[in-house]
């Protein structure tokens, strides 16, 4: 029960940030990591999207969980 706690604070948090400025640290498998800076453009029930600023195109999606599990950072610009 605690765990569905801890999701849901982390999805108000992403929430909040809507629009905001984010700098993004993926783990890619592998010994990889992925660091990029995009904006938080949508959330969603289990996902939530961010578009990478360096290719206005390109769209990434992660869950929830990926923060929690910390294969994804996340650093939100002031």
């Amino acid at each position: 029960m605690e765990k569905a706690n801890v999701l849901a604070c982390i999805k108000k948090d992403i929430e909040s940030h809507v629009g905001d400025r984010v700098t993004l640290k993926a783990n890619g498998g592998r010994r990889k990591v992925f660091v990029d800076s995009g904006i938080i453009e949508k959330t969603y029930p289990s996902i939530f999207v961010i578009r990478l600023e360096n290719d206005t195109h390109r769209k990434v999606t992660y869950s929830y969980s990926d923060v929690l599990t910390k294969t994804v950072q996340l650093v939100f610009s002031a």
